[in-house]
């Protein structure tokens, strides 16, 4: 029997503007408001408004909260202080990937963490199974919540039209709580999109009132809303991984090129801590596959799961996969995120091409990422 999609408090507003709507993890969600790629450059270089209401947070409370995340999750979160927030991790004890998350501290014992639409059900599920034995409580918090995001080079302009919350001092990865157009709100300067932003976890019933407000604020900005398909290549770009794609329960985070979120050095044991110590000394000594970027000679746009091979006259051999791929609007050519093996990563690296549904097409390997902004 199949259910119908959640809708966001925004799903009304979003019709109004005429959005283009899919099915994304469960969500009816805009997936474009009129030109993906005129959506794509606002963010670059004005500023983009988001609906992010589908992601997961999860209230996580008590005295014995941090000891509790510090077991479940392979960040240090002792060392975040109230009022910022950190990039980590959730893995099973083989140290596959459930999720990454962002973990904010709202208080000495109080925090929330944020995890991707997709995986939301499991992580809350799986934090559940861990608490056993730990002061703290875990609590489904995703009715309790809309998420929306500003995120440009003009997004602190714009919201500071309608807060008076101190946004100059606010750093990136850090929330404050603030009045935002009335309205009570976490002020996050946090995002996924390469630029700087901010997201705002609000009331449902306050989502409205506000998406209106930072409309009206940045119009003369040249804000423009932006649906899920631009946030794609925004990230993309930005070299930023998505789960199902860059993330699997299949990888570790020292496979995914992302060892430095696993901190060994913290109080007590952790999820995955034995499997995990085993990947970081493979990552070491004979790493399989590296995460890399392609870059295009042609006009053809790889797609996730297509091969990367090596081409050698008429010698032709497969050395890795595509893990994303989309024409980049930065960049005007396609580009894709690719784990290849080892000795094929080096930037530079020739003969490196895609298999593109029989075509081997010529890609240039770049570091990661292929868009960085200017502070």
């Amino acid at each position: 029997m199949s259910t119908a999609p959640r809708t966001t408090a925004l799903d009304a507003t979003h019709r109004r503007l005429g959005a283009t709507m899919t099915d994304f993890a469960g969500w009816d969600m805009p997936l474009r408001y009129a030109s993906e790629r005129d959506e794509h450059h606002a963010v670059r270089t004005r500023a983009g408004l988001f609906d992010l209401s589908h992601m997961g947070e999860i209230a996580v409370t008590g005295p014995g909260a941090v000891a509790f995340l510090n077991h479940a999750l392979v960040g240090n979160i002792g060392t975040v202080g109230v009022g910022r927030a950190r990039y980590t991790m959730i893995v099973r004890e083989d140290g596959g990937i459930l999720d990454d998350l962002i973990v904010y501290r709202l208080a000495d014992t109080e925090y929330l963490v944020v995890a991707n639409a997709g995986n939301a059900q499991t992580v809350l599920d799986t934090l559940t199974g861990r608490v056993a034995g730990f002061d703290a409580e875990v609590r489904d918090d995703r009715d309790a919540y809309a998420l929306i995001a500003v995120q440009g080079p003009a997004s602190p302009a714009v919201l500071k039209a309608v807060t008076e919350a101190d946004l100059d001092g606010l750093k990136y990865y850090a929330g404050l709580p603030g009045t935002v157009a009335g309205v009570p709100a976490l002020i996050a300067r946090t995002g996924y999109t390469g630029e700087d932003g901010f997201e705002l976890f609000v009331a449902p019933e306050h989502a409205e009132t506000l998406w209106q407000a930072l409309t009206e604020a940045g119009a003369p900005h040249g804000l423009i809303p932006c649906g899920l398909s631009c946030r794609d290549t925004l990230r993309l770009e930005a070299g930023m991984p998505l789960y199902g794609h860059e993330l699997t329960t299949a990888l570790t985070p020292f496979d995914a090129g992302l060892g430095r979120v696993v901190k060994f050095e913290k109080e007590g044991d952790f999820v995955g801590r034995e499997a995990l110590t085993a990947a970081a000394a493979r990552a070491e000594t004979a790493p399989p596959r590296k995460l890399v970027g392609l870059v295009a000679a042609g006009r053809r746009v790889p797609r996730a799961g297509f091969a990367v091979v090596s081409v050698d006259g008429s010698d032709v051999e497969v050395i890795g996969e595509v893990t994303s791929g989309a024409p980049s609007p930065t960049l005007g050519k396609p580009i894709a995120m690719a784990y290849v093996d080892a000795a094929f990563a080096a930037p530079g690296t020739k003969g490196v091409a895609v298999d593109i549904r029989g075509t081997q097409e010529p890609y240039e390997v770049v570091a990661l990422p292929f868009y960085k902004r200017q502070k």
